[in-house]
């Protein structure tokens, strides 16, 4: 699965402001519904509900919060770099500035968890990592976000 599938230049914050978990989550939630014209209100309470049976902040600054709508039809992401570190909860303990948000039909199954894996994998690499730290840049994120796998080893 290839992260450019999942993810457009359009679902890309360069430079998110939040204060807050419960913050980030409406923000994302507020633009996610932008893009795929599904309520705000029921991507927050998806994310509240997943967040509430454990945090998704991965650790090493990083935060993958995630769930299942009823009423899309493919898988959504969107990803956002903070202005600031935030306490997300995270099992290192470490505050997260790295969020990568995925949004799935009901129906996703297996889909859901291979794109859950192949964001891991790619935020499990120091040099994909430090690139998206180091730019504010939407088209220069992208391209990391969506470069094959085996040019970040590179």
């Amino acid at each position: 699965m290839d992260l450019g599938d999942l993810i457009s230049p359009d679902g890309i914050i360069p430079s998110l402001k939040a204060k807050s978990k419960k913050q980030v989550l409406q923000l994302l939630a507020q633009h996610a519904s932008e893009l795929i014209g599904t309520g705000q209100r029921e991507i927050f309470d998806t994310l509240l509900q997943r967040e509430r049976l454990g945090s998704t902040g991965l650790g090493h600054g990083i935060a993958i919060p995630h769930g299942k709508l009823g009423s899309i039809n493919n898988i959504f992401s969107l990803f956002a770099r903070l202005e600031k570190p935030i306490d997300f909860d995270s099992v290192d303990d470490e505050p997260v500035d790295l969020i990568f948000l995925l949004l799935a039909p009901e129906s996703a199954g297996a889909d859901h968890l291979k794109a859950l894996a192949r964001i891991s994998r790619l935020l499990r690499d120091p040099s994909a990592v430090e690139k998206l730290r180091a730019s504010d840049d939407r088209d220069a994120l992208y391209s990391v976000l969506t470069e094959p796998l085996a040019s970040h080893a590179a």
